[in-house]
């Protein structure tokens, strides 16, 4: 499927209330298998793709490893891909410009956009975080590209959450398509509802408890995982592996997937 029909597909995705479920894979095969289970978008996650390169998250990934995951995973399923683009790969505007351009150029649909300084994490200026986003929405628009602006200071302890919101309204009047600040709590998820803006929800604290309807019923338009699917998988090869060396055990195994099932879904 052409890449502008792609991205037409995820902003129609985008319902307040219906929220799209949108997992993040960390390779290929997780991408192929989750699309082959009926994800209808993909989600990159910087943390997951820079454990399997043995880098830790937050400004490890350069702008050009980024791309290069994004175009593999875009290239084995025929979904809607976000890409998890950090800062963007740069301070300044015109970088942050450039960047959401090569996203485009790399076959995702849609390119997130965060406001904290990596590997620093501390927050940008208001103003600065603002311009990067305008310039953004100005290449996003250019080059077809669903763009996601993203507040993380709340996330990152840099600022409270009436900062988060304030920036996200902000982000949504400079003409951004989704806003998304990690971590909020329900009555500031609702007032980002407000802005009219789609948002963004993040599984993660009391939200991993509720179901799909029941975050659609604060008015979100989408849920991303993050990087918690991949921690899951890495969870369980510290217990198997710990297992195994510590005391000899290898029940672990015996929960493994079918290898029948993942041929099957991987198209063999």
């Amino acid at each position: 499927m052409r890449r502008d029909e792609l991205t037409r597909r995820f902003r129609d995705l985008h319902v307040p209330g219906n929220p799209l479920v949108m997992p993040n894979p960390w390779d290929i095969g997780t991408a192929r298998v989750m699309a082959a289970l009926g994800a209808q978008a993909l989600a990159t996650t910087s943390s997951g793709h820079g454990f399997t390169l043995g880098l830790r998250d937050g400004g490890q990934i350069t702008r050009d490893m980024a791309l290069r995951h994004a175009a593999e995973v875009c290239a084995a399923v025929d979904v809607p891909v976000n890409g998890d683009f950090e800062n963007g790969f740069g301070d300044s505007p015109e970088t942050v410009a450039e960047t959401v351009r090569l996203a485009a150029e790399a076959g995702l649909a849609g390119v997130s956009i965060e406001d904290t300084v990596v590997p620093a994490s501390h927050a940008y200026p208001f103003d600065l975080a603002l311009a990067r986003i305008e310039a953004a929405v100005e290449a996003a628009r250019a080059a077809d590209i669903v763009l996601t602006a993203r507040a993380d200071g709340w996330l990152m302890q840099g600022y409270d959450q009436a900062e988060a919101l304030r920036r996200c309204t902000a982000f949504a009047s400079a003409g951004a398509d989704v806003i998304y600040a990690p971590m909020v709590d329900a009555d500031t998820t609702r007032a980002l509802v407000a802005t009219g803006t789609p948002v963004n929800l993040l599984t993660t604290g009391p939200f991993r408890d509720m179901t799909a309807k029941q975050i659609g019923a604060l008015g979100v338009a989408r849920i991303s995982i993050g990087g918690g699917l991949a921690r899951v998988a890495q969870q369980a090869m510290l217990d198997g592996t710990r297992a195994m060396l510590e005391r000899g055990d290898f029940t672990v195994l015996n929960g493994a997937a079918k290898t029948a099932e993942i041929d099957a879904l991987l198209g063999r």
